[in-house]
């Protein structure tokens, strides 16, 4: 039988707490989905005055379900009127009927749950698991009321929890905090990036100026969270590279940081994209697209560097004449730390020793497997390698 959890909150914002209590509870009940449900209009409280609105709630609720292999669900923000966890898990119950559910909670609601609507049909609907949210949560507090539970719908099933090394902190002072430019420990890295590019909680952030510090979890806030690794370790890769060749290392890094931040958009946003900064035509392969859609952010939302942008633009593909600069973020890219494919290590080594002919190298090996694939390849990469090899002795 699929066993799915419903965590639902204001998540405003989404932190390292809820995500504690969330891996927590997905390994302790054996969760085969995690859902973390942001609230519309919650029941029992008014939303804060300036909360954000409801799409970036949810935004930040998907990164942070990416990086924890969970789901977020706008099932309460797409319903009108208050966000009644009955109607939830009525509608989840229908669309899979055989599963088996599990209401998540912390310990305020767990406490009060006796008054929600309905509570004894939600106890049909699902068993509850409870969390402690901070130090003083714990069994003595948990015991009389899963008793008390218990006894008023005793078809309940009730778990509780009291969670190892808490993640002490409520919304509101985070709220707080980020509005003082504090408060990054508390949240996933890409949720910070998030607050940062849209400047939510009172950031001031300003995107054309990011400091290397402030862009890396921007970027992040752009990616899945499986190209995580990948992105980061092209920025370690890239900048071992700089100092090794005396490239800028803070461009390198930046460069690298960017690389991939349109990777995730479809065929379609990448055109409107194109379109707008009146860069069409885009090439035939669709996996190209990134590198002209990234380029482009890097110069018009981020105000890079020509010569990062140069850089992000020819990762993929490279070109004749290639920078020193883009040289090493198409090699970053290529033999970063999470790659694995045969030759690998021979050519790390040579980007330490030989740049161009790694280059050239590299370069010949992503032309044979575009080849073995049946992928006519890209023109520019045809003249980066024969730039190359006319140059090299």
């Amino acid at each position: 039988m699929k066993t799915i959890g419903i965590y639902g909150g204001t998540f405003d914002p989404i932190h390292l707490g809820h995500l504690h209590a969330a891996r927590t509870a997905m390994a302790a009940l054996e969760l085969d989905e995690l859902l973390l449900v942001p609230a519309g209009i919650p029941p029992h409280k008014a939303l804060p005055a300036n909360v954000p609105a409801a799409e970036h709630r949810l935004a930040m609720v998907r990164l942070a379900a990416d990086g924890i292999g969970a789901r977020a669900s706008d099932i309460e923000l797409r319903r009108e009127g208050r966000s009644y966890t009955l109607d939830t898990l009525r509608a989840i119950h229908e669309r899979e009927p055989e599963a088996r559910l599990w209401l998540l909670m912390g310990t305020d609601m767990f406490l009060t749950f006796q008054n929600w609507r309905e509570p004894g049909e939600i106890l049909r609907l699902a068993g509850l698991c409870a969390f402690g949210r901070s130090a003083d949560d714990g069994e003595a507090l948990f015991a009389p009321q899963r008793d008390c539970l218990t006894r008023q719908f005793p078809w309940a099933q009730i778990v509780t929890l009291v969670l190892p090394d808490l993640v002490d902190i409520s919304s509101t002072q985070l709220r707080a905090m980020l509005a003082q430019g504090e408060g990054q420990r508390y949240l996933a890295p890409a949720v910070y990036g998030y607050i940062l590019r849209e400047g939510l909680y009172g950031t001031r952030a300003d995107v054309r100026h990011l400091s290397l510090e402030q862009l890396r979890p921007v970027a992040l806030s752009y990616l899945r969270a499986k190209r995580v690794p990948h992105v980061l370790g092209t920025e370690e890769e890239a900048a071992r590279l700089a100092g090794r060749w005396g490239a800028d290392v803070d461009l390198a890094r930046r460069a690298a940081l960017l690389h991939d931040c349109t990777k995730r958009l479809s065929p379609t946003d990448h055109r409107a994209i194109a379109e707008r900064y009146h860069a069409l035509p885009l090439p035939a392969e669709d996996k190209l697209y990134h590198a002209i859609t990234g380029a482009i952010l890097a110069r018009e939302v981020f105000g890079e560097q020509e010569e990062v942008v140069s850089a992000i633009r020819w990762h993929t593909t490279g070109r004749a004449d290639m920078s020193l600069l883009e040289k090493i973020i198409y090699l970053a890219d290529y033999i970063e730390p999470t790659r694995d494919f045969p030759g690998l290590e021979a050519l790390r080594r040579l980007a330490y020793e030989d740049l161009d002919r790694a280059l050239l190298t590299g370069l010949e090996m992503s032309l044979e497997n575009l080849r073995e694939r049946g992928i006519v390849p890209d023109r520019d990469s045809v003249c980066a390698r024969d730039h190359l090899k006319g140059k090299l002795p």
